[in-house]
């Protein structure tokens, strides 16, 4: 079995985003959000290393996050962080929905 090193980044960045975002601006808001959808991103990681087919938590992660800050990057224009994260994000779905077939 293979393990999903880009799964995994993505979980991390996801953390790290949210890490940085509390202590760069004091955002408690990023800090949880980044450790809660990080974390999910982990486990799904976990779950497609252990079973390429089983997409679920992370593509439902990922789909969520493409969503938030794809709106948030509409309203801001900023690229960093909502650009950035939602572009991630939606290369997340797009790769996990073709390893799905």
């Amino acid at each position: 079995m293979p393990i999903d090193w880009i799964s995994y980044s993505y979980a991390a960045i996801v953390m790290v985003g949210g890490i940085l975002g509390y202590v760069q601006k004091g955002s408690v808001m990023s800090l949880m959000s980044g450790l809660l959808f990080g974390s999910l991103a982990g486990y799904g990681a976990y779950q497609v290393s252990n079973d390429p087919q089983n997409v679920k938590i992370s593509l439902l992660t990922a789909g969520i996050l493409t969503t938030i800050m794809g709106v948030r990057y509409k309203r801001s224009g900023k690229i960093i962080p909502a650009g950035l994260i939602a572009g991630i994000s939606l290369f997340m779905v797009l790769r996990l929905v073709f390893v799905m077939f």
